[in-house]
């Protein structure tokens, strides 16, 4: 069983940035580096949106097109902390952010439907 625990969301007007984190636990610890781990948003009355995703063999990253050039996916040395780095934000970019996992490579890492484990979201909002 593998335990996400979202962090570092806020408040931040337009142009600015954050760096979220996704804490995971509760596995053994050669888990970690099997993990498929997902950056996802919502807002009310939407679908969760895949935002990046990152599978730590061979350093697989994806993106929405939405975010390409501006936010980073990445993780620390121990593959139990990912990263969201979320530069020139927009208005737009305000949602829940949640973090989501699977153990190994998932097919569609864009599709909430194909993460197993889900973290329980912090919010960013973005002012104009």
């Amino acid at each position: 069983q593998v335990q996400l625990v979202e962090s570092g969301g806020g408040s931040v007007q337009a142009g600015g940035s954050l760096r979220l984190s996704c804490a995971a636990s509760g596995a053994a610890f050669y888990v970690y580096g099997t993990l498929h781990v997902g950056w996802f948003r919502q807002t009310p009355g939407k679908e969760r949106e895949g935002v990046a995703a990152i599978f730590p063999v061979g350093a697989m990253t994806s993106y929405a097109d939405s975010v390409k050039g501006r936010f980073t996916i990445s993780q620390d040395s121990t593959k139990r902390t990912t990263y969201l780095e979320m530069n020139n934000l927009k208005p737009a970019d305000s949602a829940m952010y949640y973090c989501a996992a699977s153990v190994g490579r998932v097919s569609a890492p864009g599709r909430s439907d194909t993460f197993h484990y889900w973290g329980q979201g912090t919010q960013v909002t973005v002012s104009s």
